[in-house]
């Protein structure tokens, strides 16, 4: 057990950090940008997160913490504590730290490369003011179809939510290793939907019975947007368009092509004039074997 003079310690350290969390808070309210934890149970929601795998006791970073199942509106987005934390708990842990005990593992979910604390908020708070780096975890996993990080999770996540949406309607989530298909701008993502109704169309023709979507759109993907994706990294094409995705590219050479509606089973064949065009307005080099495929 913790002595006076460190339990006194400890409550005084405790007071010093409600207080930060007070200024963080209302410097955070005065610039829009509240200084919260994030809600994990409003993360599994809204990105569709289901399936789960324990991964076990491992040291984890803990700026990647980014929120709490149960107790995120406790601390700040920097686990200060705030008033309603329980002092005496709060200050028992740190006393205890400083002496000999040390901290027991914390539980935490794992979503892409970022945590949230299942159990042991209080632990976490107390190994940041501390000036601790990681800590111990025992660590589950949760499967993300995506690279989620800290940027996308705190500033991103109606961009990831909608990315998710478009994932779980064409079922594309589900394929093995699948590439990313994020776009940049969230609302294009019914134009894909688009290109996959009109894919699936064209499938139903050719098999004379209906094609459901999630049908169509692993045919497209494995067909028509996986062999455009060589092709766009063949030639290096994201180098001439910065803060574009593979995704975003496939769409501009998609709109380019206007004989789409005519002939949408030729698409991947048409992709080299559409390159050689775009390199050419840009005044960018094209290279002789995209022009002799081209012409």
């Amino acid at each position: 057990m913790p002595n006076t003079m460190d339990m006194y310690l400890a409550t005084v350290e405790y007071e010093h950090a409600t207080v930060r969390a007070f200024w963080q808070e209302m410097i955070g309210h005065l610039r829009g940008k509240p200084a919260q934890l994030l809600s994990f149970e409003d993360i599994r929601a809204r990105l569709r997160l289901r399936e789960e795998l324990y991964r076990g006791l491992q040291d984890i970073p803990l700026e990647a913490i980014v929120g709490s199942v149960g107790r995120y509106t406790d601390f700040t987005n920097t686990f200060l504590p705030k008033s309603v934390v329980n002092k005496d708990r709060w200050s028992r842990i740190y006393a205890e730290v400083q002496g000999t005990m040390g901290l027991p593992p914390i539980e935490v979910y794992q979503v892409g490369e970022v945590y949230f604390v299942r159990d042991g908020n209080h632990r976490v708070s107390v190994a940041l003011a501390l000036g601790q780096k990681t800590i111990e975890a025992y660590v589950t996993e949760v499967d993300v179809p995506f690279c989620l990080n800290k940027t996308v999770v705190t500033s991103q996540m109606d961009a990831a939510e909608a990315y998710m949406t478009f994932l779980e309607e064409t079922a594309l989530r589900y394929i093995p290793q699948h590439e990313n298909l994020m776009l940049s701008e969230p609302t294009r993502y019914n134009d894909f939907i688009g290109h996959i109704n009109l894919h699936g169309a064209f499938l139903s023709e050719c098999e004379e019975c209906p094609v459901s979507i999630q049908e169509a759109a692993t045919h497209w993907y494995q067909n028509v947007y996986l062999p455009a994706v060589m092709l766009i990294r063949k030639h290096d094409m994201l180098a001439h368009m910065k803060k574009r995705t593979e995704a975003d590219m496939y769409l501009w050479l998609v709109e380019h092509l206007h004989q789409l509606e005519r002939s949408y089973n030729g698409l991947v064949s048409d992709l080299t004039p559409a390159l050689v065009s775009f390199l050419s307005k840009r005044k960018l080099p094209v290279p002789d074997e995209l022009v002799a495929i081209a012409v």
